[in-house]
């Protein structure tokens, strides 16, 4: 088979249609990795994600095409109002989420983690403190200081004035610049943690991980009341050492690999329903070289996507 139909067939299917002649399908065919990673930023949801696309493609799919100036923009702008409206459904899902809620992770091609802008917009860490924003506040965060979409733009996708955009940026830059990780991490150091947590493992000796850990790291696990996790974050090194041992102690293999643009460790173990399970997705927020933030996504509804590579795109 010639690769680039597999690709194209591949991409038409995940827009929901066939592929074909017309240039409407073929341009949201095209987009489709930039809508994509709009709405995931939006949302810290995959699934919710192409939730978005399809309404945006079921959107898209009545318009004129001939009349439309700027296709890029327009799909960018009915993707984004579609996640702006599933964002405030969430909001509510979530005051009823069981224990810590934890983005999606996503397995994420090298390249990604090159745009450095891209990477850190999409990191475990970063997504969370996105989660602290409003709707309209992240919804223009994510806009302008990841895809640098103009103020006015964003004011006539949004409904709101220029000015008021601006303002709006302004506050929701502040708000994540409180939040966002401390001090430049070098890729030694981030080499270093995880050699460290493979050797605690691999030995039982916790004092390599101890060594790299912040004084007052938290870990936060994700079990979506459908596996067993602490439902209240685990603060402090020997607490939260204590819990990734019992964590990886049951795993079968521990492999690297990237996640959200990021070193990460998926951890398996061999059960009846088959081997190498997929169990706890391990992501890591650094600050001034220690790890002071531990995510584990234990949800199996949020490692469906863990089977492949996501395309992120600007």
């Amino acid at each position: 088979m010639d690769p680039g139909r597999h690709q194209r067939d591949m991409q038409s299917e995940r827009a929901g249609t066939d592929m074909s002649d017309d240039p409407a399908t073929r341009t949201f065919v095209a987009y489709r990795d930039l809508l994509f990673t709009v709405a995931y930023e939006m949302l810290g949801s995959a699934a919710d994600a192409e939730d978005v696309l399809q309404e945006s493609w079921l959107q898209w799919s009545r318009v004129a095409f001939d009349t439309i100036e700027s296709p890029r923009a327009y799909l960018v702008k009915i993707t984004t109002r579609q996640a702006l409206m599933r964002l405030r459904s969430l909001g509510r899902r979530k005051e009823s989420y069981v224990g810590p809620w934890l983005p999606e992770p996503l397995l994420t091609v090298p390249d990604v983690a090159e745009d450095v802008e891209l990477a850190e917009s999409v990191s475990m860490a970063m997504l969370l403190v996105l989660e602290t924003l409003g709707p309209v506040e992240r919804a223009v965060f994510v806009l302008r200081e990841v895809f640098d979409v103009p103020h006015a733009e964003i004011a006539g996708w949004l409904d709101k004035s220029e000015e008021g955009v601006r303002q709006i940026a302004h506050r929701a830059r502040r708000r994540v610049a409180e939040r966002r990780p401390r001090g430049d991490v070098r890729p030694i150091q981030v080499r270093d943690a995880m050699s460290a947590f493979q050797e605690s493992v691999r030995t039982g000796d916790l004092q390599p991980l101890l060594d790299v850990l912040s004084p007052d790291v938290t870990l936060l696990t994700d079990g979506g009341g459908a596996v067993q996790a602490a439902v209240e974050p685990v603060v402090g090194v020997n607490a939260v050492a204590e819990v990734i041992a019992r964590l990886s102690g049951g795993a079968t293999i521990i492999r690297p690999t990237e996640v959200n643009a990021h070193p990460a460790l998926l951890l398996f173990d061999t059960d009846s329903a088959g081997p190498n399970r997929l169990h706890t997705v391990l992501a890591f927020r650094f600050d001034d070289g220690l790890i002071s933030g531990m995510y584990a996504v234990r949800n199996p509804a949020k490692l469906s996507h863990l089977t492949h590579e996501t395309l992120l795109r600007r």
